[in-house]
Parts: structure tokens; sequence; C-alpha cells
């Protein structure tokens, strides 16, 4: 709100040249704090790994300078359809609240297939959510994809993914790149598909995924002209994961795009849905008890690198 009060009053001076010559204050604006609410980021998969998930609970939006304050003392659970639990326990040294399941020698947790619900006992509430983990098609190749620059534009290199959705409707993904071991994970470089294309409509089913999705695994940088910056240079390597996801999850990520990429300045006022909490599906077993937000998925994850030269 303040961005949009400072981006406000600079027009309104050009107005009242004539009547006030300075009016170009800076205006502050006190906004009261909201109870904290807990917040689950339980995004878990089938890798050989540890899994882990994250408890903590919500600080005032322009609180800034802090991370999120822990959400210690939970029980956390994911149990299968099958019977199997996979107990997490409380990291104590973690300032990310990540509470971690650490599998056995050739442990995974999760079938494509199975059903999974996770339960989380906090301060005496109990949290829960379902997931079903789908299947996920192998990545084939990775090539490099080159775009003459033009104008005021640069040349460009980017990886391009290769894989094949499987046939039948309503499979939906999320395509993770990692840069030099990095991962992207800002709002703009949040790729999704449903199906071989990026939304529901878009008819491409037991294809191979369009060229916006193979390309979406990209870093998506600018430089201090606001110029964009070729993805990939020599020697840099990428790492391609797709995440299988359910229906739901795509729509949430679909969300937290929306929210957290914007324009900012005064284009907000007309294009952009005010700022809300994302949707959520884990859900408190007391209906009148406290709010939570957050997301469960569990994926299943096929993947493949490379190191490019060029």
């Amino acid at each position: 709100m303040i961005a949009a009060i400072r981006t406000l009053a600079r027009p309104l001076c050009l107005l009242s040249i004539p009547l006030l010559w300075a009016c170009d204050d800076e205006i502050n604006v006190k906004t009261s704090s909201a109870d904290s609410v807990l917040n689950i980021d339980a995004w878990i998969n089938n890798k050989p790994e540890t899994q882990h998930i994250y408890l903590t609970l919500s600080q005032d939006y322009f609180d800034n300078k802090n991370l999120p304050p822990v959400a210690s003392g939970a029980l956390v659970t994911v149990t299968d359809n099958e019977g199997h639990v996979f107990k997490f326990a409380e990291d104590s040294t973690s300032v990310t609240g990540a509470y971690s399941w650490y599998p056995a020698k050739g442990e995974l947790l999760g079938a494509v297939g199975r059903s999974y619900t996770l339960k989380v006992v906090y301060k005496g509430e109990t949290f829960t959510a379902t997931s079903v983990m789908n299947r996920v098609p192998i990545v084939d190749s990775l090539t490099l994809s080159y775009r003459e620059g033009q104008g005021m534009l640069d040349d460009t290199y980017s990886a391009e993914f290769w894989a094949k959705d499987p046939a039948g409707k309503g499979d939906t993904y999320w395509m993770r790149g990692y840069k030099n071991g990095k991962l992207l994970n800002k709002a703009s470089e949040i790729t999704t598909a449903y199906d071989a294309g990026v939304s529901s409509g878009s008819g491409f089913d037991g294809v191979t995924f369009i060229s916006p999705v193979r390309l979406g695994v990209n870093a998506d940088d600018l430089d201090s002209d606001d110029r964009p910056v070729s993805p990939l240079a020599n020697g840099d390597s990428i790492y391609v994961e797709i995440h299988s996801i359910n229906l739901s999850s795509f729509n949430y990520l679909a969300e937290v795009v929306s929210q957290a990429d914007r324009m900012g300045g005064i284009s907000e006022l007309f294009t952009s849905a005010p700022l809300a909490n994302v949707s959520t599906n884990i859900v408190n077993s007391n209906k009148n008890g406290s709010a939570v937000v957050g997301y469960f998925n569990v994926a299943a994850v096929s993947g493949l690198g490379k190191k490019f030269y060029f």
C-alpha cells in the first residue's frame, strides 16, 4: 500500500504545480498487525532422499527483515492408503521450521497411484490434507535452443527439455529447473503444465510438451537496464525435474504466480486482483478452530541434467 501511495503522489503533484511547488513528501502508513496463522509447506516426493515439511507462522506483510517464526513442538505424519506411516521429526536446528523423514537405504516415500494423508497436531489442534501420487513422464533429453538478438536484445541461449505426456486427459505437472545446482524458484520461473499444454483447454494430450513448457525451465533474469539476460552462458549446467501434481495443486500454483508476479506501480490499481491468502487443501478438524494456510502434495519425479558448451 505504501508503494501505491508513493506512486500516486507524483502525478497529483504535476497537476498542482501552479498552486503548490513542493508536494513530493514521503507518506508512511501504519498498518495493523494480524494474528499469526499456521503455515504448512508440505511438498514431498518419491526421490530417494530426506523429505521435509516446513511449519512456520505467518508474519505481517511488510515484515521483510525477519524469517517467519518456526512452529515448534508439532507432531507430523504422512500415512498412505495401505497403512504405512511416515513420521517427520522436528529439526531443532532448523530456522525454516523443517520436520524431516529420513529414509532407510533404498526406501522411497510413495508409489504412483497411492493416496496419502498428512496429519499435523499443533497446540492441541489437528490439521489434515490428502494427496494422490500421480504418474510422471520420463525426461528424454535436453537440447540447446538459440535465438538471434534483435534491436537492443542480445543473442540468447536456453535449455529445452523433451518429454511426452502419457495419453489420457487430466495429468498436471510442475516443471522445476536448477541452474548450476540452484533451484530457479522466482514466481516468474514457475512453470506448470496440464497434459502437454499450459491449460485444460489447450487440447494437447499424449504428445510432446509444447514449446512454452519445454523452455519454461530457464532462468528469468534482467540486466541493469531491465533487458532480458541470456538464460545460459557457456559451461552452465541445467537439471530439469518433472513433478506430478494434483489438479488442486496446479490451481494453487497459478494463484501463487498471480499474487507474487505483479507489475507494481499504479497499474496495480487497474490490472491486478487484491492481495489475499491463496487457497489451501489443509483443514482444521475443528471447524471453529484456528485458520491454516499452505499446501500438501505428494509427487512422483523424473529428472535429467546436462552441461552446455557452445
